[in-house]
């Protein structure tokens, strides 16, 4: 069974940062794609960023040149570097696993894993 657990979020203010931690067990994940994901009230879960260990990351248009994905795989351990933070990001955040490199990943219904998720909360 794999578990992703998440940590890191919090409430900051705009134009802040956070680094956003997803710990995963269970799994040799060297042919796994993480991924971020963020729900907003109201609205529909959406794609952050992914990484594999095997390609470059990727980004949604929203948070590319501000987020960044990072892995350590000798930890299983995944980050999202956030910054230059604005309200529009408040959301909760999500850590994913899809069980291959291969395929889309861009759909929540893409990822086979979830954690529970973390909330982020930029004040203006």
């Amino acid at each position: 069974q794999v578990q992703l657990v998440e940590s890191g979020g919090g409430l900051v203010q705009v134009g802040g940062s956070l680094r956003l931690s997803c710990a995963a067990s269970g799994r040799a994940f060297s042919s796994y794609t993480l991924g971020w994901f963020r729900q907003a009230p109201g609205k529909e879960r959406e794609f952050v960023a992914a990484i594999t260990w095997r390609s470059n990351p990727d980004y949604a248009d929203s948070v590319k040149g501000r987020f960044t994905i990072s892995g350590d795989n000798a930890k299983n351990t995944v980050y999202l570097q956030m910054n230059s933070l604005n309200p529009e990001d408040t959301a909760v955040y999500y850590c994913a696993a899809r069980s291959s490199y291969y395929g889309d990943y861009h759909r929540a219904s893409d990822m086979d894993y979830w954690g529970k998720g973390t909330l982020v909360t930029v004040s203006s």
